[in-house]
């Protein structure tokens, strides 16, 4: 057994049975997995029947954190969730910050693993050796802050973190979230629908066993230079004061802005929708998650609404992927999603998907029970957005996902769905960011940036690109060449990330984290060994396991691709312009990087 970084323990809870048991965890299995995302995807692929229904009783869903989480090591307030998705039907999982995942930490369980199915809407209330099954048929429909402040009232704690649906994961929206410190969100891939089809309205957690480390000295001084060299970053002011909105421009300014559904990279209105419009005209107050010295999320009060965000994502779904120019509509929207539960990207996704089909004559109203959309029509866009909320009408079939919908329809129209394995892809157009398109196709959930985040190649850093990925053609976001090999780099350090656990638009993207620091610091809060090039080759084993799992659910080489659009359309205008993806090309160079054998 061990005493240092992990908890050493997990959770299981059976909600048909209303029962659960702590079980304890070996140094063995927990090294080379570390925790977080890592150990999700191996609990997953040894216990999961690849075959049940996302939906259904035999789908587990777990929650799980890493050494590192909730310590003196700035920004590590993360937590994974990971079940088989019933968007996609492969590997779903979803990070989110705040302070449910410290907070669990302090419980000492590394792992909570659900099993079953309640008879009724209920909460858990979990603390270091109890877990209490509390109705909670009153909170039917209740938004996440309303769930939250009932939890803590009920229970007179304030210090307790929620994680908890929305109405739209009450009624298994196939892309609803889990929301948790009033607007962490871990959005993708259909984690709310998981605990909706369970009867599970919420997870309330109280700890009180603060982890011990290895060397406090060492994990101190390590921390430092990190929390030393995220305020030294070039970028700080920027993404303080703009957080992840401050890529509306930056993306705009390269070409690669989704405008009306991808079909444009450049947005004229920018001025109108941008980051530093919503800071200089909505914005109040910086906030951050739990240890976070850079304070990237902002709050803003906009006619009726105040809340906290929107992010880059939700800011440009709803605003130019929609043709719409309208900002406060797209923080009316922030509010609803994040209190109601939905992605972001994949809600806009099926919106943005009608829209262009409607404009291109392949889809009627008449084929949607009336409904008609067209670009910057926000009126109708938050009446459907509240149908698919409910499930009411049309919104029935709009919750399924834009994949699922379109194959009631024509070929050409299949082909408008901008997805990977049924993942809508996020908003950063490949067709001006080469790397990002790879990452797209290969990322085991689906259309996604997360598993890589391979932000070098907009650096322009050749001399550094040439050294690290063998081409300076690397740092060029217009080339293939030198891709592979830098998605193969990052995506290790993303898993790293995503099981430390740490924020990785600060670790990865601002470039703070490397093999050298991360196995310092792992050291010093475990006491175990852990080298630069045993991270290597524990990492690679889990990318090899996730496509173990994948395969386990029908993956095949012919699923790691992109959208017809950005291998065969380009841009039309812009600094983007008259580019696609050879998409082949680069998957090909990745899997003989990776050995793997189609």
């Amino acid at each position: 057994m061990f005493r240092y970084g992990f908890g050493g323990r997990i959770l299981r809870i059976n909600l048909t049975e209303k029962n659960f048991k702590i079980e304890r965890i070996s140094t063995n299995w927990i090294k080379p997995l570390i925790g977080g995302r890592t150990a999700n995807t191996q609990r997953l692929y040894d216990e999961l029947d690849s075959n049940c229904d996302p939906l259904g009783m035999d789908n587990i869903i777990i929650f799980g954190v890493g050494p590192l989480t909730g310590s003196i090591l700035p920004a590590s307030a993360y937590f994974i969730v990971t079940a088989k998705s019933p968007l996609t039907g492969i590997l779903g999982d979803s990070a989110a910050g705040g302070s449910f995942g410290p907070e669990m930490k302090q419980t000492g369980f590394d792992q909570i693993i659900i099993t079953g199915k309640a008879k009724e809407l209920l909460y858990l209330m979990i603390t270091d050796n109890e877990v209490e099954f509390i109705p909670a048929t009153n909170l039917t429909g209740k938004t996440i802050i309303e769930t939250t402040s009932y939890i803590r009232k009920k229970h007179k704690d304030y210090a307790i973190q929620v994680a908890a649906i929305g109405a739209a994961g009450e009624h298994k929206v196939l892309y609803s979230a889990i929301v948790s410190s009033g607007n962490r969100v871990n959005g993708r891939t259909g984690m709310g629908a998981v605990l909706g089809s369970k009867n599970l309205k919420a997870i309330a957690i109280r700890g009180s066993n603060p982890a011990e480390y290895a060397n406090p000295t060492i994990l101190k001084q390590e921390s430092e230079k990190i929390h030393s060299t995220i305020m030294k970053h070039n970028e700080y002011a920027k993404r303080y004061q703009l957080g992840t909105t401050m890529l509306m421009n930056d993306l705009n300014n390269i070409g690669i802005l989704p405008t009306n559904h991808f079909q444009d990279g450049v947005c004229d209105y920018i001025e109108k929708i941008s980051g530093e419009k919503l800071a200089n005209t909505y914005k109040v107050k910086n906030k951050s998650c739990f240890n976070c010295n850079l304070h990237c999320s902002r709050y803003y009060i906009c006619e009726n609404k105040e809340a906290e965000g929107p992010e880059y994502e939700t800011l440009c779904s709803f605003t130019s992927k929609i043709g719409s120019s309208n900002l406060p509509f797209a923080l009316e929207m922030n509010y609803w999603l994040n209190q109601m539960g939905l992605d972001s990207i994949s809600t806009s996704e099926v919106i943005a998907w009608i829209m262009e089909c409607q404009e291109r004559g392949l889809i009627q109203p008449d084929n949607l029970d009336g409904l008609e959309l067209t670009w910057g029509d926000t009126d109708k866009v938050r009446e459907i957005v509240k149908k698919i909320t409910f499930r009411e009408g049309i919104g029935d079939k709009l919750a399924n996902g834009a994949r699922n919908l379109s194959r009631e329809f024509s070929e050409e129209a299949q082909k408008l769905v901008l997805h990977v394995k049924g993942l809508d892809v996020i908003n950063g157009d490949p067709r001006g960011i080469k790397a990002y398109g790879l990452t797209y196709a290969i990322a085991s959930r689906g259309g996604d940036h997360l598993r890589a985040e391979p932000f070098f190649e907009l650096t322009n850093r050749k001399e550094e690109a040439k050294r690290r990925f063998g081409t300076e053609k690397a740092a060029d976001r217009l080339s293939e060449e030198g891709k592979a090999a830098l998605v193969v780099y990052s995506e290790k350090i993303a898993l790293l990330t995503d099981s430390m656990t740490m924020c990785k638009n600060i670790g990865l993207c601002m470039d703070i984290l490397n093999f050298e620091n991360i196995s310092d610091l792992l050291n010093a809060c475990t006491g175990l060994d852990y080298t630069p090039d045993y991270l290597q080759k524990i990492m690679n084993d889990s990318i090899d396991l996730q496509r173990k799992l994948n395969q386990k659910f029908g993956v095949t080489r012919e699923d790691d691709t992109l959208p017809e659009r950005f291998v065969s359309e380009s841009l039309n205008r812009g600094p983007t312009k008259g580019s696609t993806v050879d998409i082949d090309k680069m998957v090909d160079e990745y899997y003989k990087l990776h050995e793997w054998i189609d």
